[in-house]
């Protein structure tokens, strides 16, 4: 956009200082309460931290003084952990939140200056677009054909003409679609002031949608919590009937509920998601809403347009076509009046203040005459882009009356419509041809002649003189045959679907690199079929010409309805409706829309389809994370739950063998194990040559959890040999518990290394950095030799210094009751070779 191409200077710095002080900031303020305080009260309710607190009461209660405190100190460290995670989640979301923030452009000292909505002062001169939305209420100053979309506000989806000077059109609200034009307006309402600040009460009390990954996650922790409720009761009944003690009975009980409580899990799903989309921000790729992080590893199809996407954007005008002389000219060739003339009527054809690639180029050529005419003409009447195929028309006019009709837009319609016989209109769409095979982005460009202030309704109407054509190239993005080639690794479909025409896309698709180049449909041809066809032939097709809007949406749905996990770019105001239908709607950041980007769920900044293998990536890593880490609290809590219960239900000789301080020391340890360290577990090196999973499988499948209930199991047969061989050889309690508590400590730590990937071995997998692996190893190994070895710990924890031999034992019972499952992992990869 020029400097300033309007009549107003707009806000000086200190004016702009002065009406923030009177008028406040364009934002509104929250009405909940701050993080903390909702962090505060989510930890206070979960119901490790009630039991902790019953646990810690109990133990007052009995006089057990030290355990109480210990209580108090583990309802600390839980809720510390559990403040840390959400703090973690917080500020990535807080910083996904301030990349999001929509930009507005503003007159500030005299400059056309792009700033965030969030700035924006009353009295501020604000230039709106096609394609963007109003970003405060205001009066409409000076407009071009400017109309909006007043939905939001008013539920009618027609767009509404604004004027300068008309009291009954000449005002624009916040958060309403420019639909055509350009406006200036003079901001007057910001923040709560404004008419959609006023009803914004309502939008908050929108609860949104769980996925089904949460409700799958959030039934599995029910399930859980209830079954820990049911042997609670069971365990302090069966216990008050043998003792009569009524509190140590509730104490045994609530130990064995405190084991059955998979808490970690939603704190793992919200900290995967959070630290997932921030991890993606840091790479270029904005992702609106978390959840959409757990749907990009399932994408099976992505739906992408040609210009900037797969192209640099960067269009040259390569190629003209002079009908008057009949002469295809190149770079630096159009000199003659008739050339001059024909680049002249295409740059009236474009927007005044230019927005599109190709109407910069057109601007700049233009330019570069000796007799610039711009500013002595006036735009009178607009014809924003629209057709099939599309076209637009500007009419302008000067002091003198003097008027330029000036028309441009898709060969075949403008060719068709103007006043040439039926052999060179054949001849034109033959020269159409032999540029698009070059790769060249074709125009036809026409004038026309009317006299008086009554347009015509359409277009379409108007008479044309064809004048000739402009052919611009755009280039394939250097990287674009690798990300093709990485798309395809992955079992991706990539479909192009893009206005140009299919000798254009076809060449430019070739010299891209792009496999499925020879598989084209049209538009127009493809919105004849029915359903069934129709499907058939969006499965069968890879590249898709001429396409409006209701042609995009229809591919969608139809590859939705084909149970197709569907991506789609997109970065104009057209494109909404399809990006908002997608399962992933993907807006460019440099040359996208406000539209479309409000309708997309991520946002790529620099425009590089590349980023999307990036994000495919990361979502494949966080689902598969999550998966590992959730399996690993499963396996490592079913020992828990069993080393305590069966002792007590079979009365053994020390039924009280883990108390609460042992089971919160264990879940102590667990915490950081599930959220910290699989979180940053990186991808595994065949992620990318897998197929995408299905959405309709479940996050654990029959299969995931019957492992994990095995090693669960045989790490409970592993402590229970423990137990056993501690009686048998005579050991007292505390020794028999030592015993015990080793195995299970050494067996957690073996199973945080060979989980770390169902598939490639331990050693493989100790190769991948991951530096808080060791850290948290360490730290667990530092605090067992602590409990059994430093007198003041051990005494507290009712355990006994092991003789060597003794932590040797335990150490290989632990070791060998979750190494096993390295050898079902070599019998896997003997059957399943990685690709």
């Amino acid at each position: 956009m020029p400097a300033n191409p309007f009549s107003v200077n707009g806000l000086t710095d200190e004016e702009v200082k002065s009406s923030r002080e009177k008028f406040g900031n364009n934002i509104v303020e929250d009405k909940f309460r701050s993080g903390i305080w909702i962090a505060l009260k989510e930890t206070v309710t979960e119901p490790m931290f009630i039991l902790l607190v019953a646990a810690a009461i109990i133990y007052f209660v009995l006089g057990e003084t030290p355990e109480a405190l210990f209580m108090l100190v583990a309802i600390f460290l839980v809720s510390a952990i559990s403040f840390y995670q959400d703090s973690r989640s917080r500020k990535a979301l807080e910083a996904l939140k301030a990349y999001t923030q929509a930009q507005a452009k503003v007159l500030r000292n005299g400059q056309v200056v792009s700033i965030l909505t969030s700035e924006m002062v009353v009295g501020d001169f604000a230039v709106a677009e096609e394609g963007t939305l109003v970003a405060a209420d205001g009066e409409v100053i000076q407009g071009n054909d400017f109309s909006v979309n007043e939905s939001i506000l008013t539920g009618e989806a027609f767009s509404v003409a604004k004027t300068a000077g008309d009291p009954d059109a000449n005002q624009v609200f916040q958060g309403t679609t420019v639909v055509s034009g350009l406006v200036l307006y003079k901001v007057t309402q910001i923040g709560v002031d404004t008419r959609l600040g006023k009803i914004g009460k309502s939008l908050e009390e929108i609860e949104v949608e769980k996925t089904p990954l949460q409700v799958q996650i959030g039934n599995f922790v029910k399930k859980m919590a209830l079954a820990g409720g049911v042997v609670f009761l069971l365990i302090w009944g069966l216990n008050y009937h043998h003792s009569g003690l009524i509190l140590d009975s509730l104490l045994k009980g609530l130990t064995l509920a405190m084991s059955i409580l998979p808490e970690e899990i939603p704190v793992a799903f919200t900290t995967f998601m959070a630290l997932g989309a921030w991890r993606l921000m840091k790479e270029g790729v904005i992702v609106k809403q978390t959840k959409t992080v757990e749907t990009l590893g399932s994408a099976t199809v992505i739906c992408t347009d040609k210009t900037g996407t797969i192209t640099e954007n960067r269009m040259e005008l390569a190629w003209f076509y002079v009908y008057a002389s009949h002469a295809a000219l190149r770079t630096g060739e159009w000199t003659t009046p008739e050339a001059r003339h024909l680049l002249s009527i295409a740059m009236w054809a474009s927007e005044p203040v230019p927005f599109d690639p190709m109407e910069k180029v057109l601007h700049q050529e233009y330019g570069k005459f000796n007799q610039d005419e711009r500013p002595a003409f006036k735009m009178v009447h607009e014809y924003p882009l629209g057709g099939k195929p599309p076209r637009m028309t500007h009419i302008f006019e000067n002091a003198a009356d003097k008027r330029i009709v000036a028309c441009k837009g898709a060969p075949e319609g403008i060719i068709r419509n103007s006043s040439l016989s039926a052999s060179e209109q054949q001849r034109m769409l033959e020269q159409v041809a032999i540029a698009a095979k070059e790769g060249l982005r074709v125009l036809a460009v026409a004038e026309s002649t009317m006299e008086g202030n009554v347009f015509p309704k359409e277009q379409e109407e108007l008479k044309l003189k064809f004048l000739g054509m402009v052919g611009f190239y755009d280039p394939p993005k250097a990287n674009i045959k690798s990300v093709f080639d990485q798309f395809d690794q992955a079992g991706i479909q990539l479909k192009i679907i893009t206005g140009d025409n299919a000798i254009t896309t076809e060449a430019i698709a070739r010299q891209a690199g792009f496999k499925g180049a020879d598989k084209v449909a049209d538009g127009a041809a493809l919105m004849d079929l029915n359903d069934d066809k129709f499907d058939a032939k969006v499965k069968e097709t890879s590249i898709f010409t001429r396409m409006y809007p209701e042609a995009k949406l229809r591919i969608i749905n139809s590859l939705k309805k084909q149970n197709q996990i569907v991506a789609m770019t997109g970065d104009g105001v057209n494109d909404g409706p399809a990006l908002k239908a997608a399962h992933i709607g993907i807006a460019m950041g440099k040359r996208g829309t406000e539209i479309a980007k409000q309708a997309s769920s991520l946002i790529l900044t620099d425009d590089d389809l590349g980023k999307m293998v990036i994000a495919i990536a990361m979502g494949r890593k966080i689902y598969n994370n999550l998966k590992k880490a959730i399996q690993y609290i499963i396996s490592i809590h079913i020992p828990i739950i069993l080393t305590v219960a069966i002792p007590l239900l079979l009365g053994w000789i020390y039924p009280n063998i883990f108390s609460p301080v042992h089971v919160i020391f264990l879940e102590l340890i667990m915490g950081p194990t599930c959220s910290i360290i699989y979180e940053n577990e990186p991808l595994e090196k065949n992620s990318m040559q897998q197929p995408p999973r299905m959405m309709s499988y479940s996050f654990l499948t029959w299969k995931d959890l019957t492992i994990s209930l095995i090693q669960g199991l045989v790490i409970t047969l592993g402590t229970l040999f423990s137990y056993q061989y501690s009686i048998r050889h005579g050991y007292n309690e505390d020794l028999t518990r030592s015993m015990v508590f080793t195995s299970l400590v050494i067996a957690n730590i073996v199973l945080t290394l060979v989980n770390r990937s169902f598939y490639y071995s331990m050693i493989t997998s100790l190769r991948n950095k991951n530096p808080l692996l060791i850290i948290i190893i360490v730290v667990t190994l530092v605090l067992l030799l602590s409990l059994l070895y430093v007198p003041l710990f051990s005494r507290f924890f009712q355990l006994h210094s092991l003789s060597v031999p003794q932590y040797g034992l335990a150490t290989f019972v632990g070791f060998c009751s979750v190494i096993w499952f390295e050898i079902y992992k070599w019998i896997k990869r003997r059957k399943q070779p990685a690709s």
